[in-house]
């Protein structure tokens, strides 16, 4: 597999490169964001970036959020200050699907980088009674093709919100905790908050419902999590 990692400290890009390609990942390194970007164009084959906040030049907002745009199924990792927790959550704004708190441990950098690779990789081929879809009437998610189609129109969606689509529609009319997504989307040592849950849900909604502020497929629980609201009859839909 191969990562683009944008850091402008040269020790810990090369602390992280070092511990990437011990477990034999292609590591391309940048150290400003228009290099990154400059080496996404010309490798279109990155499959996951890992991007530092605080950047000479444009910073890692701006990289993430121009990479999301040109490379929707790309998966990244945003690399923030400890202290700056509302970093985190302008990161999953801008489209990241994960974060990680500086300092952090290899162990934690490659469970994180396996995690979302594992959530890029397509299914594996069913088994003859398997369904490789799910039907979530008026949607359609193609697992195999990690696509999520609604009649002639298909919803781009990061690896994370193909996740949580995925937990929420295999669990249709389903109220789901904000703990068990956060748990089986991003994992169960997963070091954060429920915040992350939240942002990838408002994200989801904005590119599936005609009024996101009333959704009428993916709801809230209130107090609790989210629920995909499955043969929902809307007449705007």
């Amino acid at each position: 597999m191969k990562v683009l990692l944008l850091e402008d400290e040269k020790s810990i890009r090369d602390f992280v490169r070092i511990n990437l390609c011990r477990e034999n990942y292609d590591v391309i390194e940048a150290a400003t964001g228009e290099e990154a970007l400059e080496l996404a164009d010309s490798q279109p084959d990155i499959e996951i970036a890992i991007l530092d906040v605080m950047l000479p030049g444009i910073d890692g907002f701006e990289v993430c959020g121009r990479l999301r745009e040109k490379y929707p199924r790309m998966g990244i990792i945003m690399l923030t200050a400890k202290s700056q927790e509302a970093d985190k959550v302008l990161g999953l704004g801008y489209g990241a699907d994960d974060y990680m708190s500086k300092p952090f441990s290899p162990a934690e950098l490659i469970a994180r980088v396996k995690a979302l690779h594992r959530r890029l990789s397509p299914t594996a081929t069913p088994a003859p009674e398997e369904k490789n879809r799910i039907d979530l009437c008026p949607f359609t998610l193609l697992l195999d093709e990690r696509r999520l189609i609604k009649k002639e129109q298909e919803f781009i969606l990061t690896p994370k919100e193909f996740a949580i689509i995925k937990l929420l529609g295999e669990n249709a009319n389903k109220a789901i905790s904000r703990d068990e997504i956060l748990s089986n989307v991003w994992g169960q040592f997963f070091v954060g908050d429920l915040k992350v849950v939240d942002v990838n849900i408002r994200r989801i909604r904005q590119k599936i419902e005609l009024d996101p502020a009333h959704p009428v497929y993916l709801e809230t629980v209130w107090g609790y999590g989210y629920l995909w609201r499955k043969d929902h009859t809307d007449a705007r839909n």
